[in-house]
């Protein structure tokens, strides 16, 4: 490792491709029928998927559509201006009744 690192950069470069060129004629390339069917055989399966998991995917949002997840729930002002009212009525109220309470308590203690 040492020796490596006391090289000259530009020589360990030269070296790294000079293995690179003799890995690369070690390989044994295919036939160029070899190479057609083989690409072939990969487009078939790609094109294979691409429909398989469109179908999936339009299959899934109809049943969601159909089980009406999509739906969406309108809400008027009207009716929230309601709800809010009637909350804070009741909580008026409850706060009233709890200091009539708390009043007729020390009251009655004080008396």
């Amino acid at each position: 490792m040492a020796d490596n690192k006391s090289k000259n950069i530009f020589k360990r470069i030269a070296q790294t491709f000079k293995d690179v060129r003799g890995e690369l004629k070690k390989v044994v390339w295919p036939s160029k029928d070899k190479l057609k069917k083989t690409s072939a055989v990969v487009l078939l399966i790609i094109v294979f998927f691409a429909v398989y998991l469109t179908l999936i995917s339009k299959g899934g949002n109809w049943l969601l559509d159909k089980a009406g997840f999509y739906d969406t729930v309108e809400t008027t002002t009207e009716a929230t201006t309601e709800a809010t009212t009637e909350a804070t009525t009741e909580a008026t109220t409850a706060a009233a009744e709890e200091t009539t309470t708390a009043a007729s308590e020390s009251e009655t203690s004080a008396a």
